[in-house]
């Protein structure tokens, strides 16, 4: 009896939320139809129609980023705003442009309940988008301007993160059972609405950046012996799975370590997962995951672990130029001063190294000492 309450209860909560989705889908469905009525009334009209649209910011690269005055950089309020106008010569019209034959197709979308690819999108119009980066600005545009996900819009990505460990949940219909082969990698889901009834009995959750290191802690059994969840991006994180992470972080509540190479490049995905990235600064807010801890590896692995001289390389030009673009970014000043003296000290001291360096001290030594030492001893920053 008591489990079919509980059935009846979960049942019930379901349709709950499957109701609050067609919801918020028919009021963003109406709004768009609305906002297409007043453009075509006001072009018949003779006028020029304008639109205008939030900027946000949520972090800047300023030289001045450590100066006493702060700077207006913020994960949820607009920094400025453009307003574009249909009628007038310039991109600003042809961004509205664009706008609109985007938000026609979300429109077709959300009327049929169907979904499509940024791709997709782009090979309707390409002789007018001419690039994809065109038809992805305007998606970020929409969202701004409806205060919306792209997820709401029903444009989904192809997910390319991996997920092992211990945890179960259902993605719609399908049973996604990690917990019973913890070592198999199962592709992350795309929407993170479809999924339900998460269980887990893990510790903690591991970011790795590479597949290729993803795939060594497999094949060592890392999660037999230690209860954890890992996940990959395969390098920089798409947003299936960054909103995977910051919805696991937000039902399981478990602390979260990244691992990463001692490189510039490496960094700069770290920061991704706990600071978000400009391109989607409007939704970085319900992407990051501020309380991240990065693991490793740092600089001074190098010599803590005696790696051999073969293992170090010497920054590029452009990675020098990465690196000190990213040290002036407000964030580090402002919220992570100890990730900013890492990368100081790796500029300072110009070499890099990657993650399966330490392969050089036994082939399973990242997943038997390196990381498990680690976590145990509090050794992150």
């Amino acid at each position: 009896m008591a489990g079919r309450e509980k059935r009846r209860r979960v049942a019930a909560l379901d349709g709950e939320e499957r109701r609050r989705r067609q919801e918020e889908a028919a009021t963003l469905l109406h709004r768009i139809r609305g906002l297409v009525r007043w453009v075509v009334a006001e072009v018949a009209a003779g006028r020029s129609p304008t639109v205008a649209l939030h900027r946000y910011q949520n972090y800047c690269s300023s030289a001045s980023a450590a100066a006493a005055s702060p700077c207006a950089c913020s994960y949820d309020v607009p920094v400025g705003t453009d307003v574009l106008s249909l009628l007038h010569r310039g991109s600003h019209a042809s961004r509205l442009n664009v706008l609109l034959r985007v938000l026609l197709v979300v429109q077709q979308l959300l009327q049929q309940n169907k979904h499509c690819s940024k791709r997709d999108i782009y090979y309707m119009y390409p002789s007018i988008f001419q690039e994809q980066a065109v038809v992805d600005r305007a998606i970020n545009d929409i969202c701004v301007l409806f205060k919306c996900s792209r997820h709401n819009l029903n444009v989904v990505p192809v997910a390319k993160g991996l997920v092992m460990g211990w945890i179960r949940f259902l993605e719609g219909e399908k049973e996604v059972y990690c917990i019973t082969n913890v070592n198999a990698a199962f592709s992350i889901p795309v929407s993170i609405e479809a999924i339900k009834d998460v269980v887990s009995v893990a510790d903690y959750i591991l970011i790795v950046e590479k597949e290729t290191v993803f795939q060594r802690l497999a094949n060592d059994k890392f999660c037999e012996r230690n209860r954890c969840i890992v996940i990959t991006g395969r390098g920089y994180p798409d947003i299936p799975t960054r909103r995977f992470l910051r919805y696991l972080v937000e039902q399981l509540h478990l602390p979260v370590y990244c691992l990463v190479d001692a490189d510039p490049y490496g960094f700069d995905i770290l920061a991704t997962y706990k600071f978000g990235s400009l391109q989607l600064a409007y939704d970085a807010n319900f992407l990051r995951v501020p309380d991240i801890r990065w693991l490793g590896v740092f600089t001074s692995d190098f010599e803590d672990y005696r790696l051999p001289d073969c293992c170090l390389l010497h920054l590029s030009s452009e990675d020098r130029r990465k690196a000190e673009g990213i040290l002036s970014r407000c964030y580090l000043h402002r919220e992570a001063p100890q990730w900013r003296l890492e990368l100081e000290a790796m500029l300072q001291k110009g070499v890099k190294f990657e993650i399966e360096a330490l392969s050089a001290c036994s082939i399973s030594f990242l997943s038997e000492e390196y990381i498990p030492k680690k976590i145990k001893q509090g050794r992150h920053i």
